[in-house]
């Protein structure tokens, strides 16, 4: 039985390393500047209908929908960090805050979030569950596994849930997506990232008008 692989899609970064602006709120989930990232993304088919657009929806099909479709195709189970879940810090303060998608999220699988407090699971609107997992990133990993089947697993961010992922060489593959802008400050998707060291190689870069993509794979 195959392994399912653990997968980066759609991590966008801007011309200076950045994966999120700075001081993220309610108000601004990516921090300041951070939507600014995703304007390849926002326009494609795969991201309209995925997102309350509806099915077919018209949008761009050229490069920037063919990494979109590629980053919610086969996909079995998601990882993400407290931080992309939610705007909070510390202890829970209640249950009250069902994350930034509304009734229906995206995912429609189990989806893992890496915090350090416990939290019942929440189940959603299109198959969505969210499992609150407080015992580490390995941890994490072998949960998505088991519920993916033979299905990837996509692990979302942010980039320090990135980082500590490509530290211990669990990623397979990232598809990494350069936004021309510039961002100044915020979390740094390599911060003390060898991915040489750690046994990556770039396998493919495109560019688009509004992006250029990479494809990184673990040798």
């Amino acid at each position: 039985m195959n392994v399912p692989r653990l997968v980066v899609r759609g991590f966008t970064i801007s011309l200076d390393g950045y994966g999120a602006g700075p001081r993220q709120t309610r108000e601004e989930p990516l921090g300041v500047g951070g939507e600014s990232l995703h304007d390849w993304l926002v326009n494609t088919p795969t991201f309209k209908g995925t997102h309350g657009g509806g099915a077919g929806q018209h949008g761009d099909t050229d490069i920037d929908e063919e990494f979109a479709a590629q980053a919610m195709a086969g996909l079995g189970a998601w990882i993400m960090g407290r931080n992309m879940f939610a705007p909070s810090r510390g202890p829970w303060p209640d249950d009250s805050w069902r994350g930034w998608w509304g009734k229906n999220p995206p995912y429609h699988a189990p989806t893992f979030v890496l915090t350090h407090h416990e939290r019942p699971p929440l189940e959603m609107e299109g198959g969505t569950v969210f499992h609150f997992v407080t015992d580490g990133i390995e941890a994490a990993l072998e949960r998505a596994r088991a519920a993916a089947g033979t299905k990837d697993i996509r692990l979302l961010g942010g980039a320090s849930v990135i980082r500590q992922y490509l530290n211990a060489r669990l990623i397979d593959e990232l598809h990494v997506a350069v936004a021309p802008i510039l961002l100044g400050s915020g979390e740094h998707w390599l911060k003390d990232i060898d991915l040489l060291e750690l046994g990556y190689e770039c396998t493919r870069s495109v560019a688009s008008t509004k992006a250029t993509h990479y494809t990184i794979a673990k040798r």
